[in-house]
């Protein structure tokens, strides 16, 4: 494993299997650390910076990173990812590992909770507590998507005004009619991702493509982690009773539901979130 400075200030490409990822910190690497696993299609700029600032400022060291095919990682071309989820997985162990992070206190989002759940289930030893945050079991029974998340088609990826129209939208649409849902400040978010990303064709399918395996070794029922459920109830595309199954499924789990939020966490609710965060991940099994 090599590594060496990127373009931001505390960013880092690491050289991990023959992958290179980009990284940042947080914080001070002494504290407990928190790593923050994005979405589908999210790089690392979906946690958004402040958030970290103010999640390190509790005494927490926080790593944020690109997935493969989004912002500076590696990139596959459009719909030809050559990972699988458990590859994207071992992805936060290597990044564990490159840091000297023996057991970290893991942050997963939306269809990333499935990288948490095998975490959890398949690596218990390097997990001190798992946070899902707009996730779901996936069980069959679930309340489907809002109607209303219809997306248009994808524009043409080599025009950057109208690549970043379509994104914006699509943020829009998941925030599900959210009051704290700030335009503005996503289509400056959009705008610095569209830029620094390798391939924003390849961000915008790729994570859809993959092989969608999951733990060796059982389910959510098998995690022994320390576990917080964070969910919006305005969320349009895992509705809250898909946050409910998961605090359900998992020994021991606690749900913060974010009211007003949607499938995304809105800087007016962060007073809510990184207090609970920062109480879950005091403790954790010795």
């Amino acid at each position: 494993m090599t590594s060496h400075q990127s373009h931001g200030e505390r960013e880092r490409l690491l050289e991990i299997d023959d992958v290179q990822l980009c990284v940042e910190t947080f914080g001070d690497r002494a504290d407990p650390a928190i790593v923050l696993v994005a979405g589908a299609a999210a790089s690392m700029l979906w946690w958004d910076a402040e958030l970290c600032e103010r999640i390190a400022a509790r005494g927490r060291f926080v790593v944020r990173y690109d997935h493969r095919d989004t912002g500076r990682s590696t990139s596959c071309p459009p719909g030809q990812p050559t990972y699988s989820f458990t590859d994207l997985t071992r992805d936060v162990l290597g990044i564990q590992d490159a840091l000297g992070i023996e057991r970290a206190h893991v942050v997963c989002q939306s269809m990333f909770g499935g990288a948490g759940l095998i975490l959890g289930v398949d690596h218990p030893e390097r997990v001190a507590s798992l946070t899902f945050v707009s996730s779901s079991t996936g069980a069959d029974d679930l309340p489907s998507p809002s109607s209303d998340l219809a997306m248009p088609a994808e524009p043409d990826t080599s025009d950057t005004a109208a690549l970043v129209a379509y994104v914006v939208a699509g943020a829009k649409a998941y925030a599900g009619g959210s009051p704290y849902f700030d335009e503005a400040a996503i289509q400056a978010l959009v705008e610095r991702d569209v830029a620094r990303a390798r391939n924003y064709a390849s961000t915008l399918v790729n994570h859809f493509a993959i092989e969608l395996d999951g733990p060796a070794r059982g389910g959510f029922g098998d995690i022994v982690a320390p576990t917080l459920v964070v969910h919006g109830d305005q969320d349009p595309l895992l509705p809250l009773p898909h946050g409910k199954a998961l605090r359900d499924a998992i020994p021991g789990a606690e749900l913060l539901v974010l009211e007003g939020a949607g499938h995304d966490l809105p800087k007016p609710l962060w007073d809510d979130f990184v207090p609970a965060l920062v109480r879950h991940t005091r403790g954790g099994r010795p």
